[in-house]
């Protein structure tokens, strides 16, 4: 499914495709900084597949296939669903190459985006959006069995592009931003509870200034599922201190078979 022009606009004066673009510069700017990460991904991937030994994968939040053992996915199951808002035209090429791959290009959020968008509509800089609370934060409805689903480092991200979006056209209080992220968030995890289930999410930011002061940021909101299996390991997201002023950033994870 693609999406149609007109979304496609939204999308873009959302920024949602500069913050695409956005990851990967930032993933080649960090010179092999993130390859540790991605290795925990793809191994903690590969355990869950020989646990359940899955027909059918659904991942939602493929991007850029980064933190993803495509190879092995596409070799030990019969199709591979790949979901995400835009897929990058590389992964168009190279999921092209294979019958047993689908694109499907939805949002997660389960319409939130635009949502958002229709209710800001009438808003801008000088006429604010007094309240969220008209906000129906829906699941995500996936069409026909999903199979095993696989979140992968989508989870703390899906309200982060909605919420600068909002900011510019509302005047609301932090703390209903905050109820509006945990809501996503726990939207997200009740939909993985459905269903086997990999999760890998980060749970708090640390921020290691240039005098060497440490500050740990939660973005983690809600609870996490049960787990037949957990992992944790650190990623360091930013070494270079290219988007905090010299500052390092480095992301706490968590990944889960539920």
């Amino acid at each position: 499914m693609t999406q149609s022009l007109s979304y496609r606009r939204m999308l873009s004066k959302m920024h949602y495709y500069n913050y695409q673009n956005g990851l990967i510069i930032h993933h080649v700017n960090q010179e092999g900084g993130w390859e540790s990460h991605q290795e925990h991904c793809r191994s903690f991937i590969i355990k869950a597949l020989e646990l359940y030994k899955p027909e059918k994968i659904t991942v939602l939040g493929s991007g850029w296939l980064l933190d993803l053992p495509f190879a092995e996915l596409i070799e030990r199951t019969g199709r591979v669903c790949l979901i995400d808002i835009i897929h990058p035209p590389d992964v168009i090429n190279q999921a092209g190459s294979f019958n047993n791959v689908e694109l499907i290009e939805q949002d997660i959020t389960g319409g939130l985006i635009e949502e958002v968008w229709q209710l800001t509509e009438k808003y801008s800089f000088f006429k604010k959006l007094k309240s969220l609370e008209n906000i129906i934060i829906p699941e995500f409805k996936p069409d026909g069995d999903p199979g095993m689903v696989i979140s992968l480092n989508i989870l703390t991200q899906l309200e982060s592009l909605l919420i600068d979006f909002l900011k510019k056209r509302a005047k609301i209080k932090e703390e209903e931003f905050d109820f509006f992220r945990t809501e996503i968030q726990r939207k997200h995890i009740d939909f993985l509870k459905k269903h086997r289930s990999v999760l890998i999410t980060d749970y708090a930011e640390v921020i290691t200034n240039r005098s060497g002061s440490v500050k740990s940021i939660p973005t983690l909101l809600t609870d996490l599922p049960q787990s037949q299996f957990t992992e944790e390991w650190t990623w360091n997201f930013d070494q270079t201190g290219a988007d905090l002023y010299n500052s390092r950033s480095q992301f706490k994870v968590v990944a889960l078979i539920t």
